[in-house]
């Protein structure tokens, strides 16, 4: 027998609220780093792509985001404060994303600056190195690319060497001059993982792994690496990144469930020409993981 519900009279059946699933991009950059755009411009551009969510983080750097948050409630997107840290782990400059960090936060604040110095001291010996590779004057060029008096990066020397001819793209620079063991290389030690961690707590923020798939490491160091990230802290895993494959989206979703850490998703967009990947543009996360903007 077929059982049959009729709804009271005068009533109408309740029909389930269609589910709304919003679009995140939970990393990018602005001039206030390396990036094209302004903080404006790129939350504009999020807002114009369909993100309902934006965190803007900038390399080391919280001075866009006040810019970022006036345009972001003017045109109705959601951001979330965030930023980008350099980090040293063993031998290997690894990234972490504060995610809902507070910027006004006296140890975050501090902490990065520390970082900034550091990073005007390396890019005067990467200049000297450049000299010395038959490149004159890459430390002046490199600052004519500098959108942030309180920042210089390797891209702005990437951007120098691609527009003075010495190479044909970006992707060449760090290839044949930036990178371990080329002519433009220097080391340099960054903040260690557990400052930046519990810096990124104490401002209240989360703790993610930017582009994992990026690092020069093995498997084994890879699961080292994740196994003391999360007993440090860690808080999640940036498991799909423009810089990932869609293997590698697999591979570290993967490594999230075994690690039981969140995933999150970024861009890392850094503007029109250089970004291969536009904002809003990443796929939806594989299944069965928790997003780190679960309980946002």
């Amino acid at each position: 027998m077929k059982l049959v519900i009729l709804a009271a009279p005068g009533t109408a059946r309740r029909r389930p609220k269609p589910l709304v699933m919003l679009r995140y991009d939970l990393h990018c950059h602005s001039t206030c780093s390396d990036g094209l755009l302004s903080p404006a411009e790129v939350v504009r551009r999020a807002a114009q792509r369909g993100v309902d969510v934006l965190a803007l983080t900038d390399h080391d750097e919280l001075s866009g985001l006040a810019e970022a948050r006036a345009t972001a409630q003017a045109t109705g997107i959601r951001l979330v404060d965030g930023a980008e840290l350099s980090i040293s782990w063993r031998d290997v400059t690894l990234h972490v994303l504060g995610l809902g960090i507070d910027p006004d936060c006296p140890l975050l604040v501090e902490g990065l600056a520390a970082i900034r110095e550091g990073r005007s001291r390396r890019a005067e010996r990467i200049g000297a190195a450049l000299a010395s590779a038959g490149i004159p004057g890459a430390y002046d060029g490199a600052m004519k690319y500098v959108t942030s008096e309180r920042l210089v990066s390797r891209t702005h020397f990437a951007r120098f060497l691609v527009d003075a001819g010495h190479v044909r793209d970006m992707k060449e620079v760090f290839k044949r001059f930036l990178v371990p063991g080329k002519p433009g290389h220097v080391p340099h030690a960054w903040a260690t993982l557990g400052d930046a961690i519990g810096w990124i707590h104490s401002a209240g923020g989360q703790a993610v792994l930017a582009h994992p798939g990026r690092y020069k490491v093995g498997s084994h160091d890879m699961r080292e690496l994740l196994s003391e990230f999360r007993d440090i802290g860690g808080d999640g895993i940036e498991v799909l990144s423009s810089s990932h494959t869609p293997e590698q989206y697999t591979e570290f979703a993967r490594l999230a469930r075994v690690f039981g850490m969140r995933a999150s998703s970024g861009s890392d967009y850094h503007g029109p020409g250089e970004s291969w990947v536009d904002l809003g543009d990443m796929p939806a996360l594989p299944a069965g993981l928790t997003p780190v903007w679960k309980d946002w």
